[in-house]
């Protein structure tokens, strides 16, 4: 994925992984959700509005079909729409190409792996236990942070569980306000594009795939920061 590098390659000290869109393939299953949602109250919702929404935290999201005339609370709206998407999951989990090879290739290398996701804590805690066990070493979850993307708190608080600096990190994002989020952090952010085009500008990591995706092009990008 990346040109030949000379210099020294070392691990990166942690990747931070985005879940919806990135390791998983669920913002099909928000969209469902929140289709289904709407047009139970007499609302008609397209595809295209639900990409709108692509990278938000829950609230955000829940405060836009609020404004296209969703009359109910957005906490409720938040659960209603959690509970739909888990009881999907739990049918099946959508993981994304290459997305699992890559995570087992980096737990074989020892490099921990910290999920950092908009999603509420009981969705992503469902999606990690249909991951291999000992995937993840922590979890940031967007009911624990008070700024979500495309604020840097969330990853800042995912190096910090890790004693980290946000630039020893990798952070693998499919969305824009992820992106900006894992850029304004610091981290080495690799913007990985799914359902939304993502912005090529100087400096930007842009894959198009985890699909053959390897360690050593990790450790490229953290010898190509370091220098």
């Amino acid at each position: 994925m990346l040109q030949h590098y000379a210099g020294t390659m070392t691990n990166p000290a942690a990747v931070l992984w985005d879940m919806d869109g990135t390791l998983v393939d669920t913002e099909p299953y928000w969209i469902r959700a929140e289709t289904e949602l709407m047009n139970a109250h007499g609302i008609p919702w397209s595809d295209e509005q639900g990409l709108e929404f692509v990278g938000n935290d829950l609230l955000t999201s829940a405060g836009m079909m609020r404004d296209a005339g969703l009359d109910l609370p957005a906490e409720q709206i938040v659960d209603t729409l959690l509970d739909e998407v888990i009881a999907q999951i739990r049918q099946d989990v959508p993981f994304r190409p290459g997305a699992l090879g890559f995570l087992a290739a980096l737990v074989a290398e020892g490099i921990p792996c910290v999920m950092v996701t908009m999603s509420y804590r009981r969705l992503a805690e469902a999606v990690i236990a249909a991951c291999p066990d000992g995937s993840f070493v922590g979890l940031v979850s967007g009911d624990e942070v008070s700024a979500g993307k495309p604020d840097p708190e969330p990853y800042l608080k995912g190096a910090e569980s890790l004693g980290l600096e946000p630039g020893l990190c990798v952070a693998l994002e499919d969305s824009k306000p992820g992106l900006a989020s894992a850029e304004a952090a610091g981290t080495i952010a690799i913007g990985i594009p799914h359902l939304v085009d993502l912005e090529a500008k100087p400096d930007r990591i842009l894959w198009s795939s985890l699909e053959g995706a390897t360690v050593d092009d990790l450790r490229e990008l953290t010898a190509q920061r370091s220098a």
